[in-house]
């Protein structure tokens, strides 16, 4: 029962709201069902799948707003919950920042993020993908760690105002990180996409097992200021810093990067370098998102940031309410535009420099700069004369992917890529950046 139809879930919501006695009643409906095989030492180490649903119903009284979650969809258990909402309500503190639930809204055409090949993968071919990764892995005398995961979604919202709104989604994602057999090498991969079709672990893991084998016997350099190439798996975790954190209220408040004096923000003002543009679009056909957010406003195509300009800032409803404005809600996913350049072309086009598969454990150092720490890991290399040299040791940098932006040097055809921070997908390009700098040595590899 996992994955509901949206008529099924219009049955369940429209049952719930018919006990509804509240000012105001909002239900949430929700589930996914998912598989995975993880792997390590060569081996499988787990495999699982599971199914949950669940119901939030949402009961309000003026400004007093009660909260409560069931899985049992019997008349009875579905009235008691509805009950138990507007008990905790009636007994709520006033919300001051509380907004009245959305009259019907009007969305654009869902996007195309179900697919029912991807639905109905099987434990047998989940299998067959790892066996591939996995003789990979062995014939190269590598040592493998990965997971394999596929998952159907859905989501939908219906309120007393008569707004009705639904989604479903499937996503197969893959990473896999191969050592050499002196723990001396490693190389990483990691993908994922709404298609199981274009999951090719084969082709994924030889990427990975070429870094792990070439990264073996890494040299130390100087810490410094370095010309860096930035694999998209590397760029998505700076950047998701960046574009995560264009909230309104934040900047309003002066607790931003955005802010600037006297309650003014940087909107409207050049952030970054000319050739930067960052927008969001939900009907994406390589990263497509639900056309609503999860407080049931529409999601539309729009620049965050274009040539350089900040364009827009996310506005939560009651902020927008607060500053009069039409505000806009947070994106599901990201993309940046790039060029037709290969990671192959930058690599060439790069007199000195360094490769940089993948950044990690990063944390903030300070807020309102964005400045950033972290490390380099699993295939680091250095970059002459238009070709790859050497492998080189893990560095720790320190870097704001707001100056990162304003020293761009060139950038690649984007790609679809997976956080390995908050594991959330963009579909952003490489990216050669000037004075990226890195501040110490690390022996992890």
């Amino acid at each position: 029962m996992a994955i509901l139809s949206e008529e099924d879930c219009r049955t369940i919501m429209k049952k719930a709201l018919g006990y509804s006695k509240a000012d105001e009643c909002e239900i949430n409906l929700s589930g996914s069902d998912s598989a995975n095989i993880r792997y390590a030492r060569n081996s499988v180490s787990t495999s699982g799948a599971i199914g949950q649903t669940s119901m939030v119903i949402s009961s309000a009284y003026g400004k007093r707003l009660g909260i409560v979650t069931t899985n049992e969809y019997d008349d009875a258990s579905i009235e008691k919950a509805v009950r138990l909402s507007e008990n905790l309500a009636k007994f709520a503190p006033e919300n001051p920042e509380f907004v009245s639930f959305l009259s019907p809204q009007t969305y654009s055409s869902p996007s195309n993020g179900y697919d029912p090949a991807t639905a109905a993968i099987t434990p047998a071919m989940r299998t067959d993908k790892v066996s591939e990764s996995l003789k990979i892995a062995k014939d190269n005398k590598l040592t493998a760690a990965g997971f394999l995961q596929n998952s159907s979604s859905f989501s939908s919202m219906m309120n007393s105002h008569g707004l009705f709104a639904y989604h479903n989604a499937t996503d197969a994602s893959f990473s896999i990180t191969l050592r050499t057999e002196d723990g001396q090498g490693s190389g990483y991969s990691t993908k994922d996409y709404n298609q199981v079709s274009k999951l090719d672990t084969l082709a994924f893991t030889k990427i990975a097992a070429q870094k792990a084998t070439r990264s073996s016997g890494a040299r130390a350099i100087e810490p410094g200021k370095y010309t860096v190439i930035l694999e998209p798996a590397a760029g998505i975790v700076l950047l998701e810093q960046l574009y995560g954190g264009l909230d309104a209220r934040t900047a309003d408040e002066g607790r931003s990067f955005l802010s600037k004096a006297e309650g003014k923000t940087r909107l409207g003002e050049k952030l970054v370098d000319d050739r930067v543009n960052i927008y969001s679009d939900p009907a994406n056909p390589e990263l497509p998102t639900s056309s609503w957010a999860g407080d049931g406003r529409p999601q539309e195509k729009l620049y965050w940031i274009e040539k350089g300009v900040l364009k827009n800032l996310t506005y939560s409803r009651y902020w927008a309410q607060k500053q009069g404005v039409k505000g806009v809600p947070t994106p599901d996913s990201i993309i940046m535009e790039g060029t037709n350049a290969s990671l192959e072309d930058l690599i060439k086009g790069t007199e000195k420099g360094i490769l940089v598969t993948r950044l990690w454990y990063i944390r903030p150092v300070d807020p309102q700069t964005l400045l950033y720490t972290g490390l380099t890991r699993d295939g680091t290399f250095y970059i002459e004369n238009g070709q790859i040299k050497f492998p080189i040791k893990n560095m720790r940098f320190n870097e704001s992917p707001v100056i990162m932006l304003n020293n761009l040097d060139a950038l690649g055809k984007p790609e679809r890529t997976v956080s390995g921070e908050s594991f959330q997908s963009a579909l952003i390009p490489p990216m050669r950046i000037r004075e990226f700098t890195f501040t110490s040595l690390s022996d992890a590899v």
